[in-house]
């Protein structure tokens, strides 16, 4: 599998297609729901984010404890889907690369092309695992949030697919248009 190292320019992002597979390896913002929410209200209020938006990865993940000699607890994907409605302006802002699970709506795939930014996909149910990835973790905002704070987190050879790449190419929509016409031939 290649290897790729963040952060990602909108022409690095533009050579990935999807189901590129990939190993991962620098900066990544972990960002949820709430998270998310307090990232719009500062620039709803013109104020400065508490990281460089431009050209940032944000994993849609909220890692558990650390577990003794551990640099983090599990730290599996959570449902990107529910961070759509902040990521068209996140993606303004200079967002480029996003991780998480599951199908993101049509509005962001949209902004995804026209700011050149790539969706990328991690397994779940393996967060303990994906841990062993992390080689940093630190909260930068919001420790109010507890597990749903920003960290700011140095991955290695974190293995990803490219699920929506900045053509606008859909993994998910691609498989299950392979699945049916395939289904149709048995």
């Amino acid at each position: 599998m290649e290897r790729i190292t963040l952060s990602l320019t909108r022409k690095q992002v533009a050579s990935l297609s999807v189901g590129n597979r990939r190993l991962l390896s620098g900066v990544v913002y972990t960002a949820r729901d709430a998270a998310h929410k307090r990232l719009i209200a500062l620039l709803d209020a013109g104020e400065r984010l508490p990281f460089d938006m431009e050209d940032a990865c944000i994993y849609y993940t909220g890692p558990t404890p650390a577990p003794p000699g551990r640099v983090i607890g599990a730290v599996g994907p959570t449902t990107s889907g529910r961070m759509d409605v902040y990521t068209p302006r996140l993606l303004e802002a200079g967002l480029r690369v996003m991780i998480g699970k599951g199908e993101r709506g049509d509005a962001v795939a949209s902004a995804m092309q026209k700011t050149g930014a790539i969706y990328l996909g991690a397994l779940g149910g393996i967060g303990a695992l994906l841990s062993s990835c992390v080689k940093e973790s630190q909260v930068i905002a919001f420790p109010d949030l507890g597990t749903e704070a920003i960290r700011r987190l140095v991955v290695q050879d974190f293995p990803v697919t490219v699920v929506i790449d900045s053509n606008g190419d859909n993994l998910y929509k691609i498989g299950r248009r392979d699945f049916l016409a395939w289904k149709t031939r048995i």
